[in-house]
């Protein structure tokens, strides 16, 4: 899971509808209000949590929230996505002796193949939840904010990191719940995040990339245990490390409470809304007294202090430019809008759901199943656990760093590019992965790994990208949310991966690697050539447009 990278000129619509539960300023309802309100003020309504009101970045110090860019970030690299470093504690976990009690009751497989598989199974759950969380998560941020995503957050990890430590002391499978537990605090804290880049619009996409960074980063953290575990001859064990870690969702809390905002940051197209509704003229039937007139004039300064706070944050030009970038890069796509005016169901029973979705789930399955697996299938092929552990280790540290380094030049890539190059460079990146991991060869695994390191947010950037220009924001929740949330339960399938993996081809991991290669080939080429030749049928259809309106101003003009 990474950051869902999307761009669309949808952003600067504005919606015209009565329910205006994001606005949050007077100057927003003053002018709806009756000049004499027979009713009470103390009558009004309390607002409740149902309906929890955006606030302008421009109402609250710079020095805040500087700050509060500055703790997220910290917290992410600690809870984002700490499962995904799954690689890395795993062998610790081995160690401890891991499931083995459990393992040796047992006579169908062998205990090492046991092992392997409730182990892999535990991350197999965490990966699930961490898909399948992105769609409560997003109702309960819309609903009730980020702070309280942000306390739900640390309390899941809490309670996943107490199930980890004393995981030998609970009547239940302390290790799969823990983990899974830690898997869906991540994305809580993490996704709540999202909206500190509205803090700061002209470098929306700095905190953006900050805050993807922290999360691809925070899987080196059981990889820095690990070091301390096998620096201190196994001392430091898994107990004492998942109780100091307790630490983490205490302060995640605190900073909710002391330092975030209870509410989301309004977007840029929220804050042009807001400065270019008009100012309501009194009617000739108002009632205008002193008191009116007082009201009247508050009003007018308010909106004054709004508009030169928006033009701080964004600069008078801002919007406009923005909004031009945003058509360029439509443009260039070739596919921008072609599901736009369809229903969220007509969208998922249409060939440009169907053909991403069965990318995403395998692609999806082989990227898990990998880190899952990785060390145990060098070992396979190379016959050498010493080589294997070496691969390990490197895979360790390139899976953050490949995160951190290619943020930057994935957004260049995908903005300059249209959406069917952007597939085809996914496609033979999955492909050229799957060769190179299937060869047994050292330079072919060095290669193969930095390839993946760097394909893997690439794909789940890309993925994000394809569904709002595709599909569009009206429906980008259900239509993004369905695809991540079917790949994710699908990734149950590494079960039978395993099974097919140790017991069926006895260790060889050749064989199911050639057939997710196939499958993920298949169905990658399937999806370029469908939306190469509707972008082509596109292009050609507004050509034809274009060129009959010219013949028609030039006859008629």
């Amino acid at each position: 899971m990474s950051l869902n990278r999307v761009s669309s000129l949808e952003t600067f619509a504005i919606l015209h509808t009565d329910q205006r539960s994001r606005r949050s300023s007077d100057a927003s309802t003053r002018a709806r209000k009756l000049s004499f309100n027979p009713i009470p003020q103390e009558w009004d309504p309390i607002p409740t949590l149902d309906s929890v009101q955006a606030v302008g970045a421009f109402e609250v110090p710079k020095w805040k929230r500087m700050l509060q860019v500055t703790v997220t970030v910290i917290y992410c690299l600690f809870a984002a996505g700490v499962v995904f470093g799954y690689a890395a504690i795993k062998p610790v976990l081995k160690h401890e002796g891991a499931y083995k009690e459990v393992c040796s009751a047992q006579t169908s497989v062998s205990v090492h193949t046991c092992v392997e598989m409730h182990l892999n199974l535990m991350f197999t759950v965490a990966a699930v939840t961490t898909n399948v969380a992105a769609l409560p998560i997003g109702a309960i941020l819309d609903h009730y904010g980020p702070r309280v995503c942000g306390v739900l957050g640390s309390v899941f990890l809490a309670i996943g990191a107490a199930l980890m430590a004393f995981e030998n002391r609970v009547p239940f499978d302390g290790l799969l719940f823990g983990y899974g537990f830690l898997a869906l605090g991540g994305p809580f804290t993490y996704i709540s995040s999202f909206q500190l880049s509205n803090a700061f619009p002209r470098n929306s996409g700095l905190v953006l990339a900050l805050l993807t960074g922290a999360f691809d980063a925070s899987s080196a953290l059981f990889l820095v245990y690990r070091i301390i575990y096998e620096k201190s001859g196994g001392a430091f064990g898994h107990r004492k490390f998942f109780l100091a870690y307790l630490v983490v969702p205490a302060v995640i809390a605190l900073c909710q409470f002391l330092i975030l905002p209870a509410q989301s940051y309004k977007t840029v197209g929220e804050l042009v809304e807001e400065i270019e509704e008009p100012i309501a003229s009194p009617s000739a039937y108002d009632q205008v007294d002193e008191e009116t007139a007082l009201l009247q004039e508050e009003e007018r300064a308010h909106r004054e202090a709004v508009i030169e706070g928006v033009q701080d944050l964004l600069g008078s030009a801002k919007a406009d430019k923005q909004a031009r970038r945003e058509e360029r890069k439509n443009e260039i796509s070739g596919v921008w809008g072609v599901m736009h005016a369809y229903s969220a169901w007509d969208q998922i029973k249409s060939p440009w759901f169907i053909l991403i979705c069965l990318f995403t789930v395998i692609q999806m399955t082989r990227i898990n199943y990998f880190v899952a697996t990785i060390r145990p299938q060098y070992e396979a092929i190379f016959h050498s656990p010493e080589k294997a552990v070496e691969i390990n280790n490197f895979f360790d540290i390139a899976l953050p760093l490949g995160g951190l380094i290619s943020i930057p030049f994935i957004g260049v890539f995908l903005d300059h590019n249209s959406t069917s190059r952007v597939l085809s460079a996914l496609v033979t990146c999955a492909t050229a992965i799957g060769v190179f991991g299937v060869i047994p060869t050292t330079w072919s695994a060095y290669l193969g790994i930095c390839l993946f390191v760097l394909y893997r947010p690439f794909y789940y950037t890309a993925v994000s990208d394809y569904s709002a220009k595709v599909f569009g924001f009206r429906t980008f929740g259900t239509v993004y949310g369905t695809i991540i949330c079917l790949s994710g339960l699908f990734n149950f399938s590494q079960s039978g991966l395993d099974y097919l993996f140790h017991e069926t081809f006895k260790g060889n991991p050749v064989p199911v690697n050639i057939m997710l290669l196939s499958m993920g080939l298949a169905v990658g080429i399937a999806l370029l050539v469908f939306v190469t030749t509707r972008a082509a049928a596109m292009r050609r259809k507004m050509l034809e447009t274009e060129a009959v309106s010219a013949f028609t101003e030039t006859r008629w003009g």
